[in-house]
């Protein structure tokens, strides 16, 4: 898979940004994805040094359409934590 493959889009949430003060970072991957290659991916996209990868499957909510239930896809989530100094500058000023 390749490096640009692996990070989907960034998790801004309220829970999130009070990650960020950490030096915290969500992303949502994909689901082949494991944890050196968000490792990879997080190092070249944003020349940042990462020391942490913790990797999560969201699973699927059930959800009504019409008279119908439906189960919406699970999904792979990774929360990176930084090297101490370094930021990812995602959305500056919310």
């Amino acid at each position: 898979m390749h490096l640009y493959q692996v990070l989907r889009r960034p998790l801004l949430t309220e829970k999130n940004t009070e990650l960020q003060a950490q030096g915290k970072y969500a992303f949502e991957v994909a689901r082949e994805a494991n944890k050196h290659q968000v490792k990879q991916a997080v190092e070249k996209v944003f020349k940042v040094e990462v020391v942490a990868v913790n990797v999560m499957t969201v699973p699927g909510k059930t959800r009504r359409i019409g008279r119908r239930q439906v189960l919406t896809q699970s999904w792979k989530k990774a929360i990176v934590t930084l090297k101490p100094g370094d930021s990812i500058r995602l959305v500056e000023g919310v």
